[in-house]
């Protein structure tokens, strides 16, 4: 990758893709996704349109779960098909100024197409509003607590109360809910562990789809990357989201995606070589490399500070003493390193929401080459 990246001309930090990784890692998820349950691809881990289709396009998905305007906006004209659901609850004052700034076409799109999310009975008086205002039909769902405790309705008899509040308003249309559990492989196992969190939510979810009527449970949406390829269909849950396991950045080293690579990598230029040392005296320096506190050689690197692990040369680490920097970040080197100057750092991004959007065109990789550059969306 290196040297592919210098043979391309470039000499500066990049986010590179691994092609071939993402490709088998796509390959992988199709087989672990139990048949019978759509996927969401979720747009703000993957906020570029040929990553997306790339994605879309083995899992013939027309469904895409989005969580800001100015990223929908290009998506719904991207997938002229798909389907969106709002993966969180947005302020009405940003959605009235999104219908009435966008062109007539997008406020059709938004109006018919995006499913909005619904979590207080205060959210749906005020999209009840917009929609009476504009007169228009607002499609929605609602988000429900599955256990993470981040918001959403607590309970099935909360939400048939306010399923019923609902269909006062005629230009609201119920589509069903919505219940994020990112908890799942945070659950000790003095508490019951993932297994046991796992079934609670399925019961809690089961319970909040029987609160509503059969033609208004068109989607049952939870999951994330660390959980989708775990459900099966059950009658109830009909579709999981999943983004970032697809290049699988640090936070989702988990069980389930075992079999997954990482596929995106950030890489920087190193810029001096150096014997460590802090300002001061050199005895303070010694005294706390022979605590094993700070390196005694060590490597400044084009930029840094990102959400991002050392990922080589082996051994490369960063220092509590020194801190980060987005200028000229110091990273420790093992004493037999014998990376030089002008030489490539590699770091795995620990997310890939906003990361991808860091370094502008994605460099990607595939079969020893830079083959081609992906635009990335604007963060808006």
């Amino acid at each position: 990758m290196s040297a592919a990246l210098k043979e391309a001309g470039i000499h500066r930090p990049a986010l590179v893709l691994d092609r071939d990784r993402l490709d088998g890692n796509i390959a992988a998820v199709r087989r672990k996704l139990h048949e019978g349950l759509a996927l969401r691809i979720v747009d703000k881990s993957l906020p570029c349109i040929p990553l997306m289709r790339r994605v879309a396009g083995t899992f013939s998905a027309d469904r895409i779960m989005s969580f800001h305007l100015p990223v929908t906006r290009v998506m719904l004209q991207a997938f002229p098909e798909a389907d969106f659901l709002y993966g969180k609850p947005l302020p009405v004052a940003a959605l009235r100024h999104e219908f009435n700034s966008a062109r007539p076409e997008i406020g059709e799109m938004l109006a018919k197409r995006v499913v909005w999310l619904i979590d207080t009975e205060e959210r749906l008086e005020h999209y009840a509003a917009l929609a009476t205002e504009r007169g228009i039909t607002l499609r929605f769902a609602f988000e429900v607590d599955t256990g993470m405790h981040r918001g959403g309705i607590a309970d099935a008899e909360a939400l048939k109360s306010l399923f019923d509040v609902s269909r006062r308003s005629p230009q609201l249309e119920c589509e069903g809910i919505m219940g994020y559990e990112a908890h799942i492989p945070e659950i000790p196992g003095l508490f019951g562990g993932a297994e046991g969190e796992h079934e609670k939510v399925a019961e809690r979810l089961h319970a909040f789809a029987a609160a509503l009527p059969p033609e208004c449970r068109r989607i049952v949406n939870t999951g994330g990357s660390k959980t989708s390829v775990t459900y099966r269909p059950d009658g109830m849950i009909n579709e999981v989201s999943m983004g970032s396991g697809f290049v699988k950045p640090t936070d989702f080293d988990v069980k389930a995606l075992a079999e997954l690579k990482p596929a995106i990598f950030i890489a920087t230029p190193v810029l001096k070589i150096v014997e460590a040392r802090l300002p001061g005296p050199l005895l303070v320096t010694r005294f706390l490399q022979a605590l094993g506190m700070f390196p005694r050689k060590g490597c400044f690197l084009y930029s840094g500070k990102w959400y991002a692990r050392p990922a080589w040369p082996e051994g490369m680490k960063e220092n509590d003493i020194w801190g980060l920097s987005s200028n000229q970040q110091l990273m420790g080197l093992p004493s037999g390193c014998d990376l030089k100057v002008d030489d490539v750092a590699f770091f795995r991004p620990t997310q890939s929401e906003a990361v991808l959007q860091q370094f502008g065109a994605i460099a990607v990789y595939s079969g020893g080459r830079i083959v081609e550059n992906w635009d990335v969306l604007p963060t808006g």
